[in-house]
């Protein structure tokens, strides 16, 4: 009975977090599917010749405005080398398509306050700024020059279906697309795919966050943070522990976001909480897609380039909000007190189910299920092909 008991406040807690947060998640992918429409995906690899300053911010604007699934990033970023767009670049697309997406600082706003959100978007772009010039340092011509080439090599992965779904072709100008029936159905089968993309790690995410806010102790989590002692050796470590726990965790994109919400209240860093979402794109599952895609020398450079920047990153973010005084001093993020009751978080998810359901019947009725079926059965094949 003790063990029922137990599961079912690990299961009601995921379930309140859930309640928080569907609107703020519909709302982003709402948005971001209306961006999708927007821009025009086809030409993406011509806008990143090179590594330069323009290239590198020209990616996090492109990156912003796709998709929020990682591995729909990871799989975009490898169409963008084989398409001849610059490798680095491609990086920081991939990047900023996971953390610096409008839907991730919508949850991160709704579930944390707002200086989360501001704390990934700051933390992001000084991320992109590290990776842009440290590649130009760091980067050895060999390993770029044997990345690009396996990347163009024949073998095709599975996540090719999810580079096909986050990289549709638009025609006709923006207002041509926003305007036309066309347009609003493009939009619809953005939306339902951004849902079904990402769906599994949302329920991870929140399954663990439940299981953890709702089993250990507050004193593990003090203990495991260092609360309590030199604020700066509590930030070091923070950032230095936050992807390594989301590595541990395997959630990633905005599914990282409830279990950040625990790691939050239970004393991790300001900035640790950055580097902990940021570590989505160096879990193992990643890393593998990594060496399939460039090789493993290549992989062991982007996990160790990845780790470095997203720790020192994190480390100016809470250097940045603590000098401005934006640090929040109260540890009460959503988690902590998850509940369901009739208030403004009804109506906004009633608001959100009426959208998503109209979005949802014109996906339904305008063939959005068969390309789903044909986009799965091509990754298939290209999976039996790959193992033949």
């Amino acid at each position: 009975m003790e063990l029922l008991a137990a599961a079912g406040r690990a299961l009601w807690l995921s379930f309140s977090m859930f309640w928080q947060i569907f609107w703020g998640l519909s709302l982003g992918f709402a948005i971001s599917a209306i961006i999708e429409v927007l821009v025009a995906k086809d030409t993406i690899s011509g806008l990143l010749p090179n590594r330069g300053p323009r290239s590198i911010a020209t990616a996090g604007l492109l990156g912003a405005a796709s998709s929020s699934c990682s591995y729909a990033a990871i799989a975009m970023a490898r169409s963008i080398v084989r398409k001849g767009g610059d490798f680095t670049a491609a990086m920081a697309f991939q990047f900023a398509a996971t953390n610096l997406v409008i839907e991730l600082g919508v949850l991160l706003w709704v579930l944390m306050g707002w200086q989360f959100a501001a704390a990934e978007f700051v933390g992001g772009t000084i991320m992109l700024a590290l990776m842009g010039g440290g590649y130009a340092l760091v980067l050895p011509k060999r390993i770029e020059a044997a990345a690009v080439e396996h990347a163009k090599g024949e073998a095709r992965g599975s996540m090719e279906g999810h580079a096909a779904m986050a990289m549709g072709a638009r025609t006709g100008s923006w207002r041509d697309r926003l305007s036309s029936r066309k347009g609003w159905t493009a939009v619809s089968h953005s939306y339902v795919m951004n849902w079904t993309m990402v769906w599994k790690d949302i329920l991870v995410g929140l399954l663990i966050a439940g299981a953890l806010g709702a089993w250990v102790p507050q004193e593990a989590w003090q203990a495991l943070f260092l609360q309590g002692q030199n604020p700066w050796a509590m930030a070091i470590w923070g950032a230095v522990i936050g992807p390594l726990i989301a590595m541990a965790a395997f959630t990633c994109s905005i599914g990282n976001v409830p279990l950040a919400a625990v790691l939050w209240n239970g004393g991790i860093s300001f900035g640790g909480v950055v580097a902990f979402i940021f570590g989505d794109l160096i879990i193992p599952p990643i890393l593998n897609i990594y060496r399939k895609y460039y090789g493993t020398k290549p992989m062991l450079f982007l996990f160790v380039s990845f780790y470095l920047t997203m720790v020192l990153a994190a480390l100016c973010v809470e250097g940045l909000f603590a000098l401005g005084g934006w640090v929040p001093t109260l540890r009460h993020a959503t988690v902590a007190m998850a509940t369901i009751s009739f208030n403004y978080t009804t109506w906004l998810n009633i608001a959100a189910g009426l959208v998503a359901l109209i979005l949802v019947i014109s996906f339904l009725r305008t063939g959005g299920p068969a390309m789903l079926r044909m986009m799965d059965s091509s990754s298939h094949a290209d999976d039996a092909h790959k193992h033949h």
